[in-house]
């Protein structure tokens, strides 16, 4: 057996003190020790087969404020009915609520339950008693709880149990489940304690002093067990959201990256005509875009870029295209949406950086005009990069995204030909994951069309890659649900890693 701490001993010596068997509380009060003390030192008696614990679960009631209120001053009926007889038994009831003194808040309360009670009823605004009333059941409970402010459920007769139910209802008492441990000395306890046990001070703190003086060898230093599962804290942390986002910020700027940002507010012109996007098509319909009423229109950019782009969508300008081979309107171009992507950042940042290199990405904030659902949000993020430099190629851009998503911890990654409306020639990337045993779509990727580039002034080819965040956190956290990552459920957030793997 092993040697016992001091809290044992005064635990063990206490329950001798009650011919060997006493609840936790007594033993807290008895002994002096706090709670966290005696049931640390339960466990180790326990475990040495010292002692017993006896579990019991009972039903506590007490009053609540108002109970309280009411017990110090009566019952609101009982209160209404004295004033009744005090009156000469019959009155108004205006002129009975004043000689009560009752509250307004109570008045209903007490001329309803003096009718459901039988002790009077009330005719033409007049209140007439019917019988004498006697102290009931309710009121003899509310006076037992005054006296003794907490009482068990199975200690009370049968008349004051079924008063039970009643005054919580009228939320004046407040009924609790509590667990009774109650400690009980085996045979090997009372034979420890007859061989005599000598409570030994235990210190838990080494100070210089007792160094100094050499007084740490005529002392006992308490035990710890460092083993011992301890309380569960939950310290402030960064959303997963947010974690993953600084992440991948961390890895583009390792890799010689500069971050950009841009409004969530655009035109349509830089969302969707200098990306080559025709006004009629699809995308551009309210059901898949958010469109502002108020106001409705922006400001276009200088004549000679909005010329440009005019005239590569008419007939395809200096590109060697033939355009889309329609009218396009400016009014069309002037409305201003949520942004449905960051490429109008992107393309904003190269109207205004012609020169290579230009190495930038972002991460930021889109908004789609989606039915909410497992996988589909209306406002989510996208992570965006673009490369544009002398001679740089299809190959350069796929080692680009091998990189990232190695630096993430997916190992093996695919391209696979796709089409997108303003790159050519257009990858798809996919990447296994391990953990769901398949290959998974992220992100779209490929060169700049020169319908894009051209408009804009640019002559050097640019590598362009765009997906979405929330699908990377989901494959990286194991959720299905993309919803769960905005619920703000407390549980989960606090359940997930601050640094996750």
């Amino acid at each position: 057996m092993a040697e016992l701490r001091e809290n044992e001993q005064i635990t063990l010596l206490t329950l001798e003190k009650v011919q060997g068997k006493a609840s936790v509380e007594q033993i807290v009060d008895l002994g002096g020790l706090a709670h966290a003390a005696v049931m640390r030192g339960v466990l180790s008696l326990i475990e040495n087969k010292l002692i017993v614990m006896h579990e019991q679960k009972q039903t506590f009631v007490s009053l609540t404020e108002e109970g309280n209120y009411h017990s110090e001053n009566e019952l609101p009926e009982r209160r209404l009915f004295n004033s009744l007889i005090k009156l000469g038994g019959e009155a108004s009831v205006n002129s009975v609520v004043e000689e009560a003194g009752l509250e307004k808040k109570f008045v209903t309360v007490a001329l309803g339950w003096i009718n459901r009670k039988g002790w009077a009823t009330i005719k033409q605004g007049k209140l007439k008693p019917l019988k004498e009333s006697s102290i009931g059941a309710d009121e003899k409970l509310l006076q037992l709880l005054t006296e003794k402010k907490s009482v068990i459920t199975e200690d009370l007769s049968p008349d004051l149990q079924k008063s039970i139910s009643v005054l919580k209802g009228r939320r004046l008492i407040e009924v609790e489940e509590k667990i009774l441990r109650e400690l009980e000395l085996t045979k090997d306890g009372w034979t420890l304690i007859k061989k005599g046990i000598t409570i030994q001070k235990e210190l838990s703190q080494l100070t210089p002093e007792l160094i100094r003086t050499r007084n740490w060898r005529n002392v006992r230093l308490r035990r710890f067990d460092v083993t011992a599962p301890g309380p569960v804290r939950y310290p402030g942390k960064i959303h997963p959201v947010q974690q993953m986002i600084q992440q991948v910020k961390e890895i583009f700027l390792e890799m010689g990256f500069t971050e950009i940002r841009g409004d969530m507010v655009e035109t349509a012109f830089w969302n969707f005509d200098a990306l080559f996007q025709p006004q009629d098509h699809p995308a551009r319909d309210i059901v898949d875009t958010f469109y502002l009423s108020n106001p409705k229109q922006g400001k276009l950019p200088k004549k000679d870029v909005v010329d440009a782009v005019s005239k590569t969508h008419e007939n395809g300008w200096k590109t060697g295209s033939r355009g889309w081979e329609y009218k396009w309107s400016s009014q069309e171009a002037k409305k201003l949406v949520l942004r449905t992507h960051t490429t109008a950042t992107t393309i904003r940042y190269l109207t205004e950086h012609k020169d290579p290199p230009v190495k930038v990405f972002s991460v930021d904030r889109v908004y789609r005009n989606e039915k909410l659902d497992y996988k589909h949000l209306a406002e989510f993020h996208q992570i965006e990069g673009i490369i544009m430099d002398r001679n740089v190629t299809l190959r350069d851009l796929m080692g680009t995204l091998k990189e990232f998503y190695q630096k993430l911890g997916l190992e093996k990654v695919q391209f696979w030909p796709s089409y997108f409306p303003y790159t050519e020639p257009s990858l798809q990337s996919t990447v296994f994951v391990p953990e769901l045993k398949k290959w998974v779509e992220l992100c779209g990727m490929g060169i700049f069309r020169p319908e894009v580039l051209a408009p804009i002034g640019v002559k050097h080819p640019v590598l362009a890659w765009g997906g979405g965040l929330e699908r990377l956190i989901l494959l990286k956290l194991g959720l299905e649900d993309i919803r769960m990552l905005y619920k703000n459920d407390l549980g989960w957030i606090r359940r997930n890693p601050v640094c996750p793997q």
